[in-house]
């Protein structure tokens, strides 16, 4: 088997030089694994020094070949694609900017869990809640909640109504906030 060679544009001190400047840990290994067969050592020799095997040098012989030293960064793995496309996505922000239509929709404000059936009704493709949740908030979209109101509250509740430490004159601070150090209050 022939070994591939290696770029000529670059040299084991200028690999080395890179190294010694490189944030990675990895990627400063694998260069000066690549120095050394610069230098004329066996590509066994390479591996012992990367800790890997000869396929795994061959690979970054590869990758340094075709992007030079910034191919041998660990980049992300792209992970599962999602289930979503643009046509959906587009399809979707529509569905949520009209808002449903209550007699063919069967809700009167889209949770996300109508989301997910909606989008199963329409193209046929299944989508948990959590992944939708992060598709939405993808695309700009915030999950809005309204404040819980008891259902025998008055609609119209005053503010006055409301009970609030005293501030400034007037009445002295009831003994809850005064035992407890609270430091709204002036006497």
């Amino acid at each position: 088997m022939v070994a591939i060679p290696l770029r000529a544009d670059f040299d084991a001190r200028q690999l080395r030089l890179i190294a010694k400047r490189a944030k990675d840990g990895p990627q400063a290994r694998r260069l000066l694994a690549l120095a050394a067969i610069y230098d004329g050592a066996s590509r066994t020799e390479a591996s012992t020094i990367g800790g890997v095997t000869l396929q795994v040098v061959r690979d970054w012989v590869l990758r340094f070949n075709a992007r030079g030293p910034e191919g041998l960064i660990n980049g992300k793995a792209p992970g599962k694609p999602s289930r979503l496309t643009d046509t959906h996505r587009t399809a979707l922000a529509q569905a949520i900017e009209a808002g449903p239509t209550p007699a063919i929709d069967g809700v009167v404000r889209w949770r996300l869990i109508d989301l997910c059936r909606w989008i199963w009704d329409e193209f046929g493709v299944r989508i948990a809640k959590p992944t939708l949740s992060r598709e939405l908030r993808a695309m700009g979209y915030r999950k809005l909640s309204a404040r819980p109101r008891h259902h025998a509250q008055p609609r119209a509740r005053s503010r006055r109504s409301k009970k609030l430490p005293c501030r400034l004159g007037g009445a002295r601070a009831p003994a809850r906030y005064r035992s407890r150090g609270y430091r709204g209050v002036v006497r």
